[in-house]
């Protein structure tokens, strides 16, 4: 994707925004071993990528690295982590305490990078009052006050579908601003919130697509 590709409005390509994770991945690993550069040809062989993509993606955010040289990989790395927003604490609500939200609570990576769940709700009595993830889950009944005393940055909901609207509406009313939803209903939200929608057995039904596919090639 070339510069003449960028949005008239200033936004960047859907995309750019998916790769940037992907190269902050592969550059942690870099550093992790000790490697102190890296050419744009190496990293889209890693990557499956081209090299011309690859500093098309960057070009967005500034000019990186030096012709001959390539990337200075903890001075790239520091800029992506800058362009993600991984300079700054994030404050979480987990709403929905089963064991896919049991799991997103207990992943350690998320506070590691600076997103905090700060509070877990569940409508489950069993549930409520027990520890996880140094939280005490707090009757859904509590969201809305919760919310009311704590800024919240992103909503996380993993509820069944049929309630998973009305969380929503929740968290919208109490100006929180982002929401990762993780339960199988398409929310409806003010164009202002953003959401990123996390469907599971889609991801389940590509890959059984694609190896079906393979399957009938061969």
């Amino acid at each position: 994707m070339s510069s003449r590709e960028r949005r008239k409005d200033g936004g960047i390509p859907s995309g750019v925004v998916t790769r940037l994770p992907i190269y902050l991945r592969y550059l942690t690993e870099l550093r992790d071993q000790g490697v102190g550069r890296v050419s744009s040809a190496q990293l889209g062989e890693a990557l499956s990528f081209t090299a011309a993509q690859i500093r098309s993606d960057l070009s967005y955010f500034g000019s990186f690295g030096q012709q001959g040289y390539g990337y200075d990989v903890d001075e790239l790395l520091m800029h992506i982590s800058r362009i993600l927003g991984l300079n700054r604490t994030y404050a979480m609500v987990l709403v929905g305490a089963g064991n896919l939200g049991k799991a997103l609570a207990s992943y350690e990576n998320f506070r590691k990078r600076g997103f905090e769940i700060r509070a877990i709700f569940d409508v489950d009595e069993i549930l409520v009052g027990n520890y996880h993830a140094c939280c005490v889950i707090q009757p859904v009944e509590e969201l809305d006050q919760y919310l009311k005393e704590n800024p919240t940055d992103i909503g996380i909901i993993a509820t069944p579908g049929h309630v998973s609207q009305d969380i929503c509406d929740v968290l919208v009313a109490n100006n929180v601003p982002c929401i990762w939803n993780f339960s199988p209903v398409h929310l409806q939200v003010p164009d202002e919130v953003i959401v990123e929608h996390i469907h599971l057995t889609d991801s389940l039904l590509r890959l059984s697509f694609r190896l079906n596919e393979q399957r009938h090639r061969d």
